[in-house]
């Protein structure tokens, strides 16, 4: 695992999302990380559309991965708690 990466889901989801979402199985491309975009830029999904949602996230962090969008991801993830804007 590391810092920032696609969230690994539970195998049981992986199935179900993989067999619903095209290029779902993409995330798998790259190890898994503790901070992800989607953890920043969208609110929880519990349904298919906010799985894609969070999945085109994904791709663009595998698309464009490099140390300075690592280090934007971690900053963007840590703010509410310096802030105090997150809940």
């Amino acid at each position: 695992m590391s810092l920032v990466g696609p969230r690994p889901e539970r195998p049981e989801f992986v199935e179900l999302l993989a067999r619903d979402i095209c290029f779902y199985g993409l995330r798998h491309t790259v190890r898994p990380g503790a901070h992800r975009v989607a953890q920043v830029r969208y609110p929880y999904a519990a349904s298919v559309e906010g799985a894609m949602e969070k999945l085109q996230y994904d791709l663009f962090y595998i698309k464009h991965r490099s140390f300075a969008l690592d280090l934007f991801i971690m900053l963007e993830t840590l703010r509410p708690s310096f802030t105090r804007s997150g809940s």
